[in-house]
């Protein structure tokens, strides 16, 4: 078990897990997942975790769109944005890259969800490892993580 799924089994969260044999020359990790569990790429969000100002947050955002680092700053009400450095986001989160999930990071980092994930009943998110995703209610993703919604 992953922190992720951990915590969601703690506080009674309704998700479903899927698996998938990662391909360690795959780098889009959302994208993969998409392609080899056969789901909705509209419904696949990666996690990212970006550099606002100097203080993380994460993003969750759609696998098949590029982040506007511009609007996810401005949505935060920050100046400038940019990918957290690869060491600094495992440090911070717990996980590695490719296998970071919106839920239970290291430090208290703020979740911000592309407001496209209210369009569905379920999302895929990551569940903590490469090769494992998780099937989750959008509102019961942003309960869990006190995340607000943005357009980014």
């Amino acid at each position: 078990m992953t922190p992720a799924i951990n915590l969601l089994k703690k506080n009674k969260v309704k998700f479903d897990v899927l698996k998938f044999k990662h391909d360690p020359t795959i780098p889009n990790y959302a994208q993969e997942a998409a392609t080899k569990l056969k789901l909705d790429e509209k419904k696949v969000f990666k996690t990212l975790v970006i550099d606002v100002d100097g203080t993380l947050f994460i993003g969750v955002t759609p696998a098949c769109q590029q982040v506007d680092l511009k609007l996810f700053a401005k949505s935060v009400s920050g100046k400038k944005a940019h990918m957290a450095e690869k060491n600094r986001a495992q440090s911070a989160t717990g996980y590695l890259l490719g296998g970071i999930s919106p839920f239970a990071h290291k430090k208290n980092i703020p979740v911000i969800v592309h407001k496209t994930a209210l369009d569905y009943d379920e999302i895929y998110v990551s569940g903590g490892r490469r090769g494992l995703e998780i099937s989750i209610c959008p509102q019961s993703l942003m309960a869990i993580t006190r995340a607000n919604y943005a357009v980014f």
